[in-house]
């Protein structure tokens, strides 16, 4: 296998890719409508959280989890026009992310996006950011407060 491409990156510095490792955003990510391609990266080993780095812009990248990690019963319905859209069937295998927020020197205030997940199809590599029309999931949900919560029922 040959690389084909590279980007230099503010967070990783170089990298190198093969175009089957590009994620494609048709319409871009919310606020974000140009930068279409992505690369999934390791936190760090045996970490549940990634970076979507841009290859379109080397110091934009996105930490992510699968939102399955702090809720297990996190299973949103998504609109048939955006499964049409990424070509998913019942059967498509996926990734579900959500964007995870960190304030600056507050890591226990790390909120996840439940509102905006990003849903990729891994047969074709092409994802899109549903936005969820239901107040049963926020743009900010608290996980370390979620998490003490359901240890404190436990």
């Amino acid at each position: 296998m040959t690389t084909e491409k590279a980007i230099e990156t503010t967070r990783f510095g170089y990298l190198e890719y093969e175009a089957e490792d590009v994620v494609k955003f048709q319409e871009g990510m919310l606020g974000f409508p140009g930068k279409t391609d992505f690369l999934i990266i390791e936190h760090k080993a045996g970490s549940p959280f990634r970076w979507l780095q841009s290859i379109d812009t080397g110091d934009l990248a996105f930490l992510v989890v699968d939102p399955g990690v702090y809720l297990a019963d996190y299973a949103p319905e998504m609109p048939m026009e955006a499964a049409e859209k990424l070509e998913l069937s019942e059967d498509t295998p996926r990734l579900v992310y959500t964007i995870v927020t960190i304030p600056r020197g507050k890591p226990e205030a790390m909120t996840l996006n439940l509102a905006g997940p990003l849903v990729i199809n891994l047969e074709n590599r092409q994802a899109k950011q549903i936005v969820l029309e239901t107040d049963l999931y926020p743009i900010k949900f608290p996980i370390l407060q979620a998490q003490a919560q359901g240890e404190a029922a436990a």
